[in-house]
């Protein structure tokens, strides 16, 4: 009994609903979708919901659609369908071959239509899109009926076919659902269900002038493809009573049900697709897929996982109340899918020349590198060394500060994975800017070779200058000013001017020969990068950091 009891504990609010209905006979399966207009990109919300809708289905053995809901052709396009297509499927959502487009139940649509007006249950309204408005009414004041609305079933039908065959200017006239003017619930006053529209669509063409509304459409074709959850975000929960009048009024069986959950918010990030069009269009950003949005597509480029997103939707769950995730959970989830899987390399980001008076000239030797100290599974590496090196330029201070234990003059620190160096001076250009660092070695010192002796309070990383592969390495900042908030008082965005950083002469060490786009490192000290999906080159590698190495979020936190 307390196994029992603790089984159903642990389900969400959404799985309880799922097992209700099924218990009691509503359904006999279990069928999910994820329904995206393809008017933009997919961001961080939707892969929420994608995750969720597939994870049902998978959860009760059940079957999950991917369908488009492209009933809107002014800000539709197949650039849109392509990358949604795309990111469901590098999500992991599989949907097999149940890939729908609403557009391709617009027949069955229109004899639903024909239907409610042939049952007295929708009429042809006159009235301009303003003059509709004004009769809706408001919270406090009832709706005041359409003088079309009594029109007959035959003048009805009569007009509704003249829309169709295009006698009508766009506005000119709309089809209603006749339900009730009085109704609390404003979605409920004899919503507008069809406009004329002479636009082409992406998918159908020039076939129709007129277009179903979202309200009407939607649980059509939920209807259509016999989905049993329709599990959609909270801002539906008023849509619900005229979600349900059209399945039961368009009499059809066994209709989906409803259900309703959070959407996922995240600090201080552009997520608004008027937003990130406005960004795309006006150059500010590369494109939808710049690594500074959250579109899942600039997460890819990013360096983000699938493993990365799945960790995150589950940590931030499923509820009924709306709320903001901090962006440092995202951070955390990348951190911890990489941090064992990928091998920890040597980059130098802002270079300056080490140089070992007493190391042998021509000389390189290969030093043995664990790719991961905490995961010996991958195995270890040569790394060449010699006489010159690159140091990041903060690890050398000619006038240290308190408590600085990397390179000063008469300091001693390990060069990571080889040998002890003093360091002995430095030379400068004629502005004083530091150029070259000068040290000894001790050769008794080399990483591995059982040396016990002195220790050392300092340890820096280094790439050898004579086999250093030049790159390109880009860093980010959120593209909003996170101080200073999201939104100036006019409702533009509050844009952060330092929210890219390109470092054009970086140097790695030569351990990535075959590297590929999307490929992830971790760059010692410096955080996990990967590699550009759209400007790196074989020959110009460019790195994009995911993410840096530490971060103050906790879980639980």
């Amino acid at each position: 009994m307390e196994d029992n009891k603790e089984e159903i504990i642990s389900k969400n609010f959404i799985e309880q609903e799922i097992d209700k209905d099924l218990s009691e006979g509503v359904y006999n399966h279990v069928q999910t979708r994820f329904p995206p207009e393809p008017n933009g990109y997919l961001h961080i919300g939707h892969a929420k919901s994608i995750l969720l809708n597939y994870g049902l289905a998978k959860k009760y053995g059940g079957k999950f659609n991917l369908r488009f809901d492209d009933t809107n052709p002014t800000k539709e396009k197949t650039e849109f369908v392509e990358s949604i297509i795309e990111d469901v499927k590098w999500l992991g959502a599989e949907f097999d071959d149940r890939l729908y487009f609403a557009s391709n139940y617009f027949q069955e649509m229109y004899d639903c239509a024909v239907l409610l007006i042939r049952k007295g249950k929708a009429f042809v309204c006159d009235l301009t899109a303003d003059e509709i408005r004004e009769y809706r009414g408001d919270f406090k004041t009832p709706g005041k009926e359409s003088p079309y609305r009594n029109r007959s079933v035959e003048e009805n039908l009569k007009l509704f076919e003249e829309m169709k065959d295009g006698k009508y200017k766009d506005g000119e006239k709309v089809l209603r659902a006749r339900i009730d003017m009085s109704s609390p619930n404003i979605n409920m006053r004899d919503p507008v269900i069809y406009r004329v529209a002479r636009m082409t669509h992406h998918n159908t063409g020039d076939t129709w002038c007129i277009y179903p509304m979202y309200d009407f459409a939607h649980p059509i074709e939920d209807a259509i493809e016999h989905i049993t959850h329709s599990i959609c975000t909270l801002e539906f929960e008023d849509h619900r009573p005229l979600y349900d009048w059209v399945v039961k009024e368009c009499e059809f069986e066994n209709p989906p049900h409803q259900i309703e959950f959070a959407k996922l918010y995240l600090t201080n990030v552009v997520t608004g697709k008027r937003y990130i069009k406005k960004l795309v269009e006006d150059n500010i950003v590369d494109g939808w897929e710049d690594p500074r949005l959250v579109s899942i597509a600039a997460l890819r480029r990013r360096g983000y996982t699938p493993e990365s997103l799945r960790m995150f939707v589950d940590l931030v769950g499923v509820s009924k109340a709306n709320s903001s995730v901090d962006y440092a959970m995202l951070e955390y989830c990348i951190r911890e899918d990489l941090k064992l899987k990928r091998p920890r390399m040597m980059a130098i980001l802002d270079p300056i020349k080490l140089v070992i008076d007493n190391y042998p000239e021509d000389t390189t030797e290969y030093l043995n590198v664990a790719n991961n100290l905490e995961n010996p599974e991958l195995g270890e590496r040569k790394v060449p060394f010699g006489k010159e090196l690159y140091i990041e330029r903060e690890d050398f201070m000619e006038e240290p500060i308190k408590k600085y234990f990397r390179l000063f003059p008469g300091n001693e620190v390990r060069l990571m994975n080889a040998y002890f160096v003093t360091c002995t001076g430095c030379e400068k250009d004629e502005n004083g800017n530091v150029t070259v660092v000068h040290c000894t070695y001790d050769p008794e010192t080399k990483s591995g070779s059982g040396f016990e002796g002195r220790k050392v309070k300092g340890t820096i990383h280094w790439v050898a200058a004579s086999t250093a592969q030049e790159v390109e390495c880009r860093l980010y900042e959120n593209i909003v000013d996170e101080e200073k908030g999201k939104l100036n008082e006019d409702g533009s965005l509050n844009l952060n001017p330092n929210s890219l950083t390109v470092l054009k002469n970086c140097y790695v060490e030569p351990s990535f020969e075959g590297a590929r786009a999307y490929d992830s490192y971790q760059f010692v000290r410096n955080g996990f990068f990967c590699i550009d999906c759209k400007d790196s080159t074989p020959e110009h590698l460019v790195f994009n950091r995911i993410v840096s190495l530490k971060s103050s979020f906790k879980i639980g936190k």
